[in-house]
């Protein structure tokens, strides 16, 4: 039986199921382990299911114990880990794609609806009981006949393409490569960024975070919005200029911000927190129980299939 370390606690069933398998190593109090730790705890097993929040740089992955051999990361992002270090250590990285498609889309679309129509202000006249109807109170941007423009159309995008069309928005996207028309569903093409952001009203940012994508939205690309557009982001942190973000916010450029991912989060820019326009949330994509469970099964089906088989089909770092 394979020695399993599991960084973070996970759903009850999903440790049962883990248990049964291998001799796992469970962090019953949910602990964030410091990197020096995770080396430290790693000594006579063979795999470790980590987190988006285990800091797995070059440096920790070359401390790993010869004994490790895979890295099965409990996200389908895996930012957290140098995937160059590990494949030169010979450690297999693998992800838990296609499970958290629906949550993630449905948050992306709170995150429309939330910043347009204002909600964090509703909210908060709503706790302080202080409110007083009046023909343009909180006014906000009705999304039927806007235009929706997608950065990164894969699945998450297209759900929520398809959802936002059923609210009559209109579909645009920008993708590495155009989809076929039963994907597309009526949603326009855009071959360049410029052209997609010139006719967003709104903007759901779903691209991965990558080299090329690292402060896509900036303040130059900010300026091809058109004014008052809505920018939102379920994606990466890293994808968004802050403080370009912030700016356009200050001056009515953009209108509100709804926003699900923050760069070096759980910290954020505190220029987000000033701003009656920001509608944020603690990274809730995956939050629902039937996603999380399904992510932790497949991160732990990703270590079995790698011991019985000797790969994986999730790797991400061949």
């Amino acid at each position: 039986m394979k020695k399993i370390l599991i960084t973070r606690r996970l759903l009850k069933a999903c440790e049962e199921k883990a248990s049964k398998i291998f001799e796992a190593n469970f962090n019953d109090n949910d602990e964030l382990y410091s990197q020096s730790k995770v080396i430290e705890m790693s000594k006579g097993y063979d795999g470790i299911l980590t987190s988006l929040t285990d800091k797995m740089d070059a440096e920790t992955i070359n401390k790993l114990p010869d004994s490790i051999k895979i890295l099965s990361n409990f996200a389908v992002g895996f930012g957290n880990i140098d995937i160059e270090a590990a494949k030169k250590r010979g450690i297999v990285v693998t992800n838990t794609p296609d499970v958290l498609t629906d949550a993630t889309a449905e948050i992306g679309i709170l995150l429309i609806l939330g910043a347009c129509r204002r909600a964090a202000e509703g909210i908060q006249s709503a706790k302080d009981s202080s409110w007083k109807w009046s023909a343009d109170y909180l006014i906000g941007k009705q999304l039927t006949g806007s235009r929706l423009g997608i950065l990164g159309m894969g699945r998450i995008g297209q759900k929520i393409a398809k959802i936002a069309r059923s609210l009559g928005m209109i579909i645009h996207y920008h993708n590495r490569s155009k989809l076929n028309s039963e994907k597309e569903q009526g949603a326009t093409y855009h071959d360049n960024l410029k052209s997609l952001l010139s006719v967003s009203d709104v903007l759901s940012v779903c691209c991965p975070a990558s080299k090329e994508t690292i402060n896509l939205i900036n303040k130059e690309t900010i300026e091809y919005l058109p004014k008052g557009a809505v920018v939102t982001n379920v994606a990466r942190g890293d994808i968004v200029e802050d403080e370009a973000l912030i700016e356009a916010l200050d001056r009515r450029k953009v209108y509100a911000v709804g926003l699900d991912v923050y760069k070096g989060e759980p910290k954020l820019n505190s220029g987000y927190l000033k701003h009656k326009g920001a509608f944020i949330l603690p990274h809730l994509g995956s939050a629902t129980k039937e996603t999380r469970t399904a992510m932790a099964n497949l991160a732990i089906d990703n270590i079995e299939e790698f011991f019985s088989t000797g790969k994986c089909r999730n790797t991400v770092n061949e």
